[in-house]
């Protein structure tokens, strides 16, 4: 056998061993890191408000719960302030650091890095509503790409529930959201299907931006009796500003998270956002691993906790329900 034969047969042994390994491992460049590599992750989160500071907060947890402590692994974590320009910018230089992976806060963060990693690194979404419908992946069951991870869709029945609880003689609700968020887009108009189903007259209402919560407010306390706050980025940041507003004119405002019901809503059936960044820190430790994105399915957390607060309910003249109070009690949280 001649020197050429042999360098023939030895390329053709070395390219089918990698064809065994890309094969056999789905994420390959896992398999390529040394025993002690530290990967490193980028958190990319949309604006500073306390439900998405809670997600962070879980993610963190999640990784470390999988193995991925302080020393075992390097996080940049970069917070956009929502400004579209800064989330550009921040998901461009987790690519120029070779990220292994990132995670989205935030839907417009999870696009922003859905777009920047084209395709190839892993992105992992945390608390994406209708991560489908946002084109991030091709179907909750089957993502198809390069990314996964947890979806908190509102339990929009339990909250329609409560404001038949809170308000029951209510028969106009306002529904507002951000034009620039599916999410909350998509949660605002599923509510106002099932609340039209329920014989309220729905009506929405939108914000470009968080400048225009008073003048809309403004006009939505004139002319409805109950108010609706979907899971909303837009909306949470400015929920201190249209709370001002209701409060003056006695419109209980029902919020979708129990962060907003701090800021002044009256009740909700609160998903836990620690836990949807929980397990979207579990879901990218498992994919550091070598879990392949494109199979593994979306995570979508609706399970909810009763959360009221009393101080506000008592401000605006509403006695709420002992059973709804015993609830919160028991398993939820009571703001007094």
């Amino acid at each position: 056998m001649n020197k050429r034969l042999m360098s023939v047969i030895a390329i053709i042994v070395a390219f089918l061993a990698v064809a065994f390994v890309m094969t056999n491992n789905p994420n390959p460049t896992a398999v390529a890191k040394k025993k002690n590599y530290v990967p490193t992750v980028g958190i990319l989160q949309l604006v500073t408000h306390p439900a998405l500071d809670e997600i962070h907060r879980g993610i963190i947890a999640g990784l470390k719960s999988q193995g991925y402590t302080k020393n075992k692994i390097k996080i940049d974590y970069q917070n956009a302030q929502a400004n579209q320009a800064n989330l550009k910018t921040m998901s461009q230089q987790f690519t120029n650091e070779n990220a292994d992976l990132t995670i989205g806060i935030a839907t417009p963060a999870a696009l922003s890095l859905a777009k920047t990693a084209n395709g190839n690194n892993p992105v992992i979404l945390a608390g994406i509503t209708d991560p489908a419908g946002s084109g991030l992946v091709k179907s909750a069951q089957k993502p198809g790409g390069n990314i996964t991870g947890t979806s908190g869709d509102s339990p929009l029945e339990q909250h329609l529930a409560v404001i038949k609880q809170v308000v029951p003689h209510a028969k106009k609700l306002g529904i507002i959201y951000t034009t620039s968020d599916h999410g909350g887009e998509y949660n605002a108009k599923n509510m106002a299907k099932l609340a039209e189903a329920a014989g309220y007259d729905a009506k929405l209402y939108t914000i470009s931006t968080t400048n225009d919560m008073q003048q809309v407010a403004e006009t939505m306390a004139s002319q409805v009796d109950v108010i609706y706050a979907p899971q909303d980025n837009g909306v949470a940041s400015a929920m201190k500003t249209l709370i001002n507003i209701t409060n003056k004119n006695k419109i209980p405002v029902i919020p979708a998270v129990d962060t907003m019901v701090k800021d002044g809503g009256v009740a909700t059936m609160s998903v836990s956002q620690y836990n949807i960044g929980y397990q979207a820190g579990i879901m990218a430790a498992k994919v550091l691993k070598g879990k392949e994105t494109a199979t593994y399915p979306v995570k979508t957390i609706t399970q909810g906790d009763m959360v009221v607060n009393l101080k506000q309910a008592q401000r605006l003249g509403i006695q709420l329900p002992e059973s709804m109070v015993k609830a919160a009690e028991s398993k939820g949280e009571v703001i007094k």
